[in-house]
């Protein structure tokens, strides 16, 4: 399953930012002759109700997509990791502010949290990036924290706070590779999440606006004729679930490779 959800995670990345090198048809264009065709040996996918291609539009809205799973999964976990490791690290009050900081943001539903930041700004790619990956990385941070307590708690570490050296270099040279496999199984899943909540938000209207575009605005756009247009809202929800379904499968076997480890450590 990993090496077949690897090659399904390539074939994506490789379709949404080469795809349009060998596609030419424009994602932009309106043709009013091609109005909700079915998929054809002219429109491989068919073409949504003001006439644009679905095929190319995937392809175009695949960045946009792609772009902000991958960032908010990365700015997400980074915060994690630097909160989660200093507050099992440094413990006391510092871990005390932690602990308040998440519990606050754990208070409001995700999503809901997201609508609420949403709706104050006019959404981009850049700006729903740093807003997903606002609401996110609390999970993570609370994994590290776990782990780091165990690792503060090992010999090595106490000989070396006895030895004063600098807690920085503790910090980046001995808890970051121990805490590196869980920093990877949360930014697999991180990055479906963010494709999941950028689709969600797009869903409502409240994602990326016109004319840019992702897997979630072609989705919502076919939600009004998807009795008699199903190509339009099946195709990018096709993609959405590939996406996710492989990371989640990678994830999964990161994780197995994380316990034994473990267990033989």
């Amino acid at each position: 399953m990993p090496k077949f959800s690897i090659a399904v995670l390539v074939s994506i990345l490789v379709f949404s930012f080469l795809g349009s090198f060998f596609y030419s048809i424009d994602a932009y264009t309106l043709d009013s002759s091609s109005i909700l065709l079915p998929p054809s040996l002219e429109h491989f996918l068919g073409t949504d109700r003001l006439g644009r291609d679905i095929l190319a539009r995937l392809i175009e809205g695949g960045k946009i997509s792609l772009i902000i799973g991958v960032g908010s999964a990365f700015i997400a976990s980074v915060i994690g990791l630097v909160l989660g490791s200093m507050a099992g690290y440094f413990r006391g009050n510092v871990d005390k502010a932690f602990v308040i900081t998440v519990d606050l943001f754990l208070t409001f539903p995700t999503f809901f949290l997201l609508l609420a930041l949403v709706s104050y700004v006019n959404a981009s790619a850049w700006v729903l990036i740093v807003i997903i990956s606002i609401t996110g990385w609390m999970t993570t941070a609370r994994l590290i924290r776990s782990e780091s307590f165990r690792v503060t708690s090992q010999p090595f570490i106490k000989i070396l706070n006895i030895g004063n050296v600098s807690k920085t270099k503790i910090l980046f040279k001995y808890y970051a590779p121990i805490l590196a496999p869980i920093y990877f199984v949360s930014f697999t899943f991180g990055v479906g999440g963010a494709i999941l909540a950028e689709s969600g938000l797009s869903f409502l209207g409240l994602g990326i606006v016109a004319p840019q575009m992702s897997w979630g605005t072609i989705l919502s756009g076919g939600k009004e004729v998807i009795e008699i247009a199903w190509w339009v809202s099946f195709f990018p929800g096709l993609m959405i679930f590939l996406v996710t379904f492989s990371l989640i499968n990678i994830s999964n076997y990161l994780q197995q490779l994380t316990n034994k480890k473990q267990i033989l450590n």
